[in-house]
């Protein structure tokens, strides 16, 4: 076993002497045991903490619209940014690790300060149109779910609320014409997997909250449910 392993070892190493792994922000080699980020833009990426705070930005974002437990991100989203390049590949190039990355970050920080969000009964992603979802090949926040729900030791499902229309881009509308854009979008699938139970709602990026919106207040139909939300990144 030991000369498997090292053997093992050896390949690895002379396939990354060939193809080098890159940190998708700084682009230097990653290290043997680093990945997607470097430890160095690692340290420096901008965390919110938010799930320190009460009342934070998201939490307020929501405010009157609907009834939220708890909301957090990972990090501060800004255009043309280090967080932007990560969320683009992870959405556009196909580079999940992304996800898998965030949710690792995530998951050590909850975990260290008891967080509440461990008292969650269930992660679900905000879905994808089945359109969307088969154009792009994935749903970028499905990894981030996967792994989070492992490392939280929560259980997870992708298939208990469904998108049932498909929209256009939300980019450039304002709140009201983004509400329209997202409303009635969203269906219960498997009521009986939310029916009592406190739901994490998980998305990439939160700008104005009109999709999340969309999708708690279709989840708080069914009894006794409750809501609280984390995103990979919020925008400043």
């Amino acid at each position: 076993m030991f000369v498997v392993n090292t053997i093992s070892e050896y390949f690895r190493s002379f396939i990354n002497l060939l193809y080098p792994d890159f940190c998708l922000i700084c682009e230097n080699n990653l290290l043997k045991n680093e990945k997607t980020i470097c430890t160095i833009c690692e340290v420096k990426l901008p965390y919110t903490n938010y799930h320190l705070i009460k009342d934070n930005v998201i939490e307020k974002k929501l405010w009157g619209r609907v009834d939220v437990q708890k909301a957090s991100a990972l990090l501060l989203f800004e255009k043309g940014l280090d967080v932007q390049t990560l969320i683009s590949n992870l959405k556009y190039k196909k580079r999940e690790d992304v996800g898998v990355k965030l949710a690792e970050l995530y998951a050590k920080i909850l975990l260290e300060s008891n967080s509440d969000f461990l008292k969650i009964d269930i992660i679900i992603p905000i879905p994808l149109h089945y359109k969307k979802q088969q154009k792009r090949g994935y749903n970028q926040c499905d990894e981030f779910v996967k792994i989070l729900s492992e490392k939280l030791n929560i259980p997870y499902s992708l298939t208990s609320i469904k998108r049932i229309k498909d929209t256009i881009s939300q980019t450039g509308k304002n709140r009201i014409k983004r509400w329209e854009n997202v409303s009635d979008i969203f269906e219960i699938a498997i009521v009986k997997d939310i029916e009592n139970k406190h739901i994490l709602i998980v998305d990439d990026v939160i700008t104005t909250g009109a999709t999340i919106e969309a999708m708690a207040l279709k989840i708080l139909e069914i009894k006794g449910t409750k809501i609280s939300i984390i995103l990979m990144a919020s925008a400043v």
